[in-house]
């Protein structure tokens, strides 16, 4: 089941993009979408990962923003703040410690708490054990830190 998941996501992706050449209206649409979800959990700005994806992987940026994004992160149903943790219990739970770092930063953007994101990982032990909790706790704690190092030096938390 594990191997079949990427094979299935890769091809969901394929089939939205090429339906996508097909009408380009709707990518356009699509990546205006993905583009407003970025700015609305990134206090405005742009995503710098996601950035420095268009310089060498533009079709991978494309997907990400279009589909991902535009198709996926879009659509109703969930408010950002819930959407967001759950992308931070299901990224630390993979072990997959920078998005959920990213997720994570963009869930405190939203309006969840500290206290919210530490049962996220308290959460993943279950499911996925101690160590990748751990694991995740370090980098929450890095997060945390940056944050405050910001907010002490009166810039903006991103």
């Amino acid at each position: 089941m594990k191997a079949i998941f990427p094979t299935v996501l890769a091809i969901a992706m394929l089939a939205g993009n090429a339906a996508a050449v097909a009408n380009p209206q709707r990518l356009d649409d699509r990546l205006r979408r993905g583009d407003e979800v970025i700015r609305s959990l990134n206090n405005g700005k742009p995503q710098p990962n996601l950035e420095g994806l268009r310089q060498e992987f533009p079709f991978l940026a494309e997907a990400t923003e279009g589909y991902a994004l535009g198709e996926v992160w879009s659509r109703p149903g969930l408010d950002n703040r819930t959407r967001q943790l759950a992308a931070v219990a299901v990224m630390a739970a993979l072990g997959e410690r920078d998005l959920m770092k990213v997720h994570a930063a963009y869930a405190l953007n939203v309006g969840a708490t500290d206290e919210e994101l530490k049962e996220m990982i308290y959460l993943i032990t279950v499911p996925a054990g101690f160590p990748k909790a751990i694991a995740a706790s370090r980098t929450l704690a890095e997060l945390f830190e940056e944050r405050r190092a910001d907010a002490a030096a009166g810039g903006l938390m991103e």
